[in-house]
């Protein structure tokens, strides 16, 4: 639907304002009964009520109508290009299929063939990793066969990235012409992926500055030296805003560097490319690289070049939301990440296989497997629901266009602080940079830790009777693809679960709570299974002996052979059961009885060691149970 200027009824006196009204009047209603209250005593309006905030501190409304629409974004390929960089964008082929190769032990022409039979079965694009199992020297080799003017080649070459260029650059040039000559456009620019800035801040070997400046000034237009890495942010838990101001900067500072030697500003725009990092959070996503397009043409409307300011961006799937645990999720982690990519418009989009958190050594499914079903995630997306064939889909949603404005202005904010500061350089040598990604990631962890941000198969559905991967597995950041500051969401949980995996290796049998269910099932099922879900996710087997009364306690406890208990029953069930349960577990061995639930529902003064509830620091409760577990079972078998 595209925006229109709002028409003089639907001004905020008019009947929009009205019907607004109705709905906020009504929504309100609806609260006050859920929280049986009435709506004087709400507090607050039914839009504040039913508002989210994100990490990054942007709002999300419940509702988006006429009132919030902007003003018209322009065309896909024009200024100020929130609606795409390119403006003749295939749509048959949609974005390009980016697939990366190079990160194992192949060696060139094990690449090469793997490379050839990627592009015949739908892979448009490559990302080639250059300095382990290949070198600058093994170029000519590893690219034999592909069409350098019809497939986008974007390079991670590290320390070799100077040799690796030029390397490329005489591939380019003795490569024969095309029987029909083909203009290069956004869908064919080829990068040397030089990112030393982003680098500097992650740890990953990078180039030399000056000498990536040099080679930049001297590069054909058919070529983009610069790749600003916003992964090297966000993988370390940067959120979107703080990622986006970030990567700004660092391809402001580019863009400074390429002037001072002699560089147009148009030309020196042309020199820088984006790496985005794509989320979980498909309107997030969707906004982020709308938004990313959009601050980097007022940059280039700043520096007087606008019509140079077309960001070309690269989506690759946020490494740092894999889960290790139950991989076979991280399928359709990727699956929304592509679709927020793509439907965001980027120019290329690269899915990271389902198990690439997982070290290599560590890893139950085949390379060709998992490059496979990465490949066909994105093939799916584009040959079957078409997702490719609309430029800027998104556009026109009041939701989106709103969103995308906060990102920006929330990104142009920090930017502007960085900018005060000195510059990317002066932010990155003073700390500031490093401070701010680890408060971010701070609120990120605290949020996964109370479970408010669900990761599915670790904080939420654990699968315990998983096969381990084996012990401290999420100690290993050693990852292909991965950096030195590599922060994945649900390493915390993982932690617990390799504790528990070691317990289990060395004595047969998981750290165990018993539960003492109150009452009829229908009564307590609710709380047995948060718990048994609780525990799980730190690795902790839940006994449920079924149905107990105080007087069958005692018979329970003995055979679950485990010191903690908890009690799980409803709030009338702790009323007229609760005292006599406790003191009947009090009356065993165990050394901890806990309830579940709050603890204002417990009737007596003499209460349980604590309550697993829903808003609990899990994390930490689950390291406190599983080690008073493995102590007392070390205790006890010494």
């Amino acid at each position: 639907m595209s925006q229109t200027t709002a028409s003089t009824s639907d001004r905020p006196d008019g009947p929009l304002a009205e019907a607004y009204q109705s709905w906020s009047d009504a929504a309100a209603a609806v609260v006050a009964k859920s929280r049986r209250t009435t709506v004087e005593e709400l507090g607050a309006t039914a839009e504040e009520l039913l508002s989210t905030d994100t990490i990054d501190g942007l709002r999300i409304r419940p509702l988006y109508t006429r009132k919030d629409e902007t003003a018209e974004a322009g065309l896909p390929g024009s200024f100020p290009f929130v609606r795409g960089a390119d403006p003749d964008r295939d749509v048959v082929m949609g974005w390009r299929v980016t697939e990366r190769f190079g990160d194992d032990t192949a060696g060139a022409a094990e690449v090469n063939e793997s490379i050839l039979e990627a592009l015949a079965n739908g892979t448009s694009g490559l990302w080639l990793r250059i300095g382990d199992a290949l070198g600058a020297d093994d170029l000519a080799t590893v690219l034999d066969g592909v069409y350098l003017d019809l497939i986008p080649v974007t390079l991670d070459a590290g320390i070799e990235g100077i040799a690796a260029a030029r390397a490329l650059l005489a591939l380019r040039e003795k490569a024969g012409a095309a029987p029909q000559a083909a203009e290069p456009t956004p869908a064919t620019v080829t990068s040397f992926g030089f990112s030393p800035l982003t680098a500097a801040f992650s740890g990953r070997p990078t180039v030399d500055v000056a000498e990536a400046t040099a080679l930049a000034a001297e590069a054909p237009s058919t070529v983009r030296s610069f790749r600003v890495d916003g992964t090297d942010f966000a993988t370390a838990g940067a959120d979107n805003g703080l990622e986006l101001a970030l990567v700004v900067a660092a391809a402001v500072t580019h863009l400074r560097d390429l002037t001072a030697v002699g560089v147009s500003a148009a030309d020196a725009l042309r020199q820088i490319t984006f790496a985005v990092s794509a989320g979980d959070d498909q309107f997030a996503t969707i906004a982020k690289f709308r938004a990313l397009r959009k601050l980097w043409a007022r940059v280039a409307e700043v520096v007087g070049a606008p019509d140079a300011g077309a960001a070309l961006t690269h989506g690759v799937t946020d490494l740092s939301m894999q889960s290790q645990r139950d991989p076979w999720v991280n399928m359709l982690r990727t699956t929304i990440a592509a679709f927020g990519a793509g439907v965001g418009g980027a120019d290329q989009v690269t899915v990271l296989g389902f198990d690439a958190a997982i070290p290599a050594d560590r890893r139950t499914s085949s390379a060709s497997f998992s490059r496979r079903i990465a490949r066909n995630t994105q093939l799916l997306l584009l040959e079957e629901s078409n997702i490719g064939r609309v430029l800027d889909p998104a556009g026109g949603s009041w939701f989106v266009e709103t969103l995308t404005e906060e990102m920006a202005a929330n990104a142009w904010s920090v930017f502007g602080e960085i900018e005060t500061a000195g510059g990317y350089r002066a932010v990155l040598d003073s700390g500031w940079i490093a401070d701010q990604v680890s408060a971010t990631l701070a609120r990120r962890d605290d949020s996964v830790a109370h479970r408010r941000i669900a990761v599915t198969g670790l904080n939420e559905f654990p699968n315990l009777d998983e096969k381990p991967l084996g012990t401290d597995v999420a100690d290993i950041d050693d990852v292909p693809g991965g950096s030195p500051r590599l922060a994945r969401v649900g390493r915390a949980f993982e932690e617990l679960r390799d504790r528990s995996d070691a317990v289990l290796t060395e004595t047969g049998r998981r750290p165990s709570v018993l539960l003492l269910p109150l009452g009829p099932v229908a009564e307590h099922n609710g709380r047995t299974t948060f718990v048994a879900n609780l525990l799980a996710s730190g690795g902790i087997s839940a006994i449920n002996p079924g149905p107990l009364t105080p007087d069958a306690i005692a018979d329970a406890v003995r055979d679950g052979d485990t010191s903690i208990a908890v009690l799980c029953a409803s709030k009338q069930r702790y009323a007229d059961d609760g005292a006599a349960a406790l003191a009947a577990a009090r009356a065993t061995d165990l050394s901890t009885v806990l309830m579940a639930g709050p603890d204002k529902e417990w009737p007596d003064e003499q209460k349980p060691d604590g309550s697993l509830r829903i808003g609990i620091d899990a994390v930490t409760t689950l390291r406190e149970l599983l080690d008073q577990l493995t102590h007392e079972s070390a205790g006890a078998s010494s």
